[in-house]
């Protein structure tokens, strides 16, 4: 029963983990850097999959009668090759008229577009009336990009001035750095991995706004309830506090992630992966991506940065100082921030020892045996005998 109680999932239950997420932010803001520039290579570089929302293109809807996906696609190729095109990409998608692939083009005008559906309509078997055609304009996917860069500005500006209000500046500056982590991150992945970027995704990336600044709210709160009245006390730091907080609130953003990670990776693995269902992989990549990242950038990200900023302040060092001093003087250890060898204000005062009488000390000698207990003497006594100068024995003097 104690060995459970100290374990690793129990001390993270109840907050007493004592890991040092905050001392260790070098580290950290190190890690994201190096991603970063990763993430931005591939972006620049390896750049995105359009989709034909985007780049623009040509759809073909065929029935799925015709055999597998993967020989609609090399049939629809070779059909493709009169007119210098080639597919794009390829899904089984479903609709009230039965299941069909959808074949994905490049660019075609209506005289090329209309040969290959005839093409195709050959080379399958199949009546052309049975092929679908659909011309997408590049200028379609440039309104929907424009509209959610004005949506995300504005997602933004609110983020900051809900933040700054309920918290402070810093924090709000804190939480949007987290948040444009997120995006770098996530967008790296999806660079990185080569799925097509669709509507799908953009509304993603906009869902995941939402749940990392959920996260950075949740551990904010945390920092600064544990942090309100700080400079009163000398036994903790800013930056001990903040790390306390993190600890406090870790276990419940980790089951929030966890309980909300579960759904999304059913729709990417399952959906997507093992099903089939192509629709589903933009939309649960950078979902699932993003909600992982929204964790590990409140937790590992945020507060850092936070503590950075507010001991910078002159009312946050002057109190760091005071702290340190105190530790070089009674012996407090700087990792748990608790005394070791010396109690807190409170406690000396009230331990403060009664003074005592001379001759009561602490470490004085023993009496001998047989002397007297120490004591007043009886009125007009002298010389230690009693009055009236008897004997101890009670007789007279002669």
């Amino acid at each position: 029963m104690a060995a459970a109680e100290n374990s690793l999932a129990s001390r993270l239950y109840r907050g007493e983990a004592g890991l040092n997420i905050v001392g260790r932010r070098k580290m950290w803001f190190t890690v994201a850097a190096v991603l970063v520039v990763i993430a931005l290579g591939s972006v620049i570089f390896n750049r995105f999959s359009l989709g034909i929302e985007f780049a623009g293109g040509n759809s073909f809807q065929v029935p799925t009668s015709v055999g597998t996906m993967a020989d609609a696609e090399a049939t629809a190729d070779r059909a493709l090759s009169a007119a210098d095109a080639h597919v794009v990409t390829a899904q089984q998608v479903g609709g009230p008229g039965g299941e069909f692939y959808e074949l994905r083009t490049t660019q075609l005008d209506a005289e090329q577009a209309e040969a290959v559906r005839h093409a195709m309509a050959e080379q399958f078997g199949i009546d052309p009336a049975q092929i679908s055609a659909n011309r997408v304009s590049e200028a379609w996917g440039s309104q929907v990009t424009s509209r959610a860069l004005l949506g995300l500005v504005i997602f933004l500006a609110l983020v900051t001035t809900y933040l700054a209000f309920r918290f402070e500046w810093k924090m709000a500056v804190a939480a949007l750095f987290a948040l444009v982590m997120n995006l770098i991150l996530t967008a790296g992945v999806y660079s990185i991995v080569g799925f097509e970027v669709t509507p799908s995704t953009i509304i993603g990336f906009l869902t995941i706004l939402g749940f990392a600044l959920y996260d950075v709210v949740v551990v904010f709160d945390k920092v600064q309830e544990n942090t309100r009245g700080i400079t009163a006390n000398n036994n903790q730091t800013y930056g001990e506090a903040a790390n306390l907080a993190v600890n406090q609130s870790l276990m419940r953003s980790l089951n929030t992630s966890v309980v909300a990670l579960l759904p999304v990776g059913g729709i990417l693995f399952i959906g997507a992966g093992l099903l089939g269902a192509g629709t589903l992989k933009d939309l649960g990549l950078v979902l699932f991506v993003g909600m992982a990242m929204a964790f590990l950038t409140s937790i590992l990200l945020a507060t850092p940065l936070l503590v950075v900023l507010k001991n910078r302040e002159p009312r946050i060092l002057a109190h760091n100082k005071r702290v340190e001093a105190r530790r070089g003087t009674v012996g407090e250890t700087p990792a748990t921030g608790k005394i070791a060898d010396a109690p807190s204000d409170e406690q000396e005062d009230e331990e403060e020892p009664e003074p005592v009488e001379s001759g009561a000390l602490a470490g004085a000698a023993a009496p001998k045996a047989g002397a007297r207990p120490a004591g007043k003497r009886s009125v007009g006594a002298r010389g230690g005998r009693p009055r009236g100068g008897n004997r101890p024995g009670g007789g007279k003097r002669r």
